[in-house]
């Protein structure tokens, strides 16, 4: 799947402004093709490494006299011991250490944040963020690629409540039309949730309470279609109420 991806970002580069150069993308397309590929075009990859990424610090002592090759590696990071990492800081109670090291696969100089937090399963296990981009500052790797993690909850909730999954057509006109319409519904019923939403409340938006607040009352409307009921007397129980919330997220 890495040379489709790679055409794209040719094909799209072009349209880019000169400020758009780091790519971020999710931590299983992390392949030394993908990273030879991006870097060739003039951009920087973001992503996710291994938790057990092989990678070696750079030698920062004094230079050996005489002739021959200097000693440029200062041997391998043991990811349980970040003493030699620069602490950067804390957001959320998740601590931030960065060091410029080289990726002995991808045969790069990597800038590589890594995340520990106390009180995950395994604390002593970091999660390892990088960028392509030696010079880059580890906060904007750790805000950019937190950012780009929101866009798996917008195709989670596409491919759950507005069928962006289910479309069964074959020509990319209407697989584009298809896609469009499915990522378009899912934003106006964010749009309306919001909108709902007291603002001196923190915004909350369930897409499964928003679909079960269309559907009941339709479907409680072709029940008493159905059997022939009177509405009017079972509209005004509070029985019914109970049931056209039934399903919405407690949030």
């Amino acid at each position: 799947m890495i040379d489709p991806y790679l055409r794209h970002i040719c094909q799209v580069q072009p349209t880019l402004l000169a400020s758009e150069t780091y790519l971020c993308v999710d931590g299983g397309l992390t392949r030394k093709k993908l990273i030879d590929g991006v870097c060739a075009l003039d951009l920087h990859l973001i992503g996710k490494l291994r938790c057990d990424a092989r990678m070696r610090y750079f030698y920062q002592g004094p230079k050996r006299p005489g002739r021959g090759r200097q000693k440029v590696y200062d041997g391998f990071v043991d990811w349980t011991d970040l003493r030699a990492f620069d602490e950067v800081g804390q957001d959320g109670g998740v601590y931030l250490y960065t060091a410029c090291l080289n990726h002995v696969r991808f045969q790069r100089t990597l800038r590589v944040v890594a995340l520990i937090n106390p009180d995950a399963d395994n604390p002593s296990q970091p999660i390892l963020l990088f960028s392509t981009d030696p010079d880059l500052d580890a906060w904007k790797i750790y805000r950019y690629y937190k950012a780009r993690f929101h866009i798996e909850f917008l195709f989670r909730d596409a491919k759950k409540y507005t069928g962006l999954a289910d479309g069964q057509m074959r020509t990319a006109d209407c697989l584009h039309f298809y896609f469009n319409a499915a990522l378009t519904s899912l934003n106006l019923a964010k749009a309306e949730c919001m909108e709902t939403q007291p603002a001196d409340q923190p915004a909350l938006c369930s897409i499964a309470s928003i679909k079960a607040q269309y559907f009941n009352p339709y479907f409680l409307d072709r029940i008493i279609s159905i059997f022939e009921l009177d509405p009017t007397l079972i509209k005004k129980r509070t029985e019914y109420q109970k049931l056209r919330d039934c399903g919405k997220s407690a949030a």
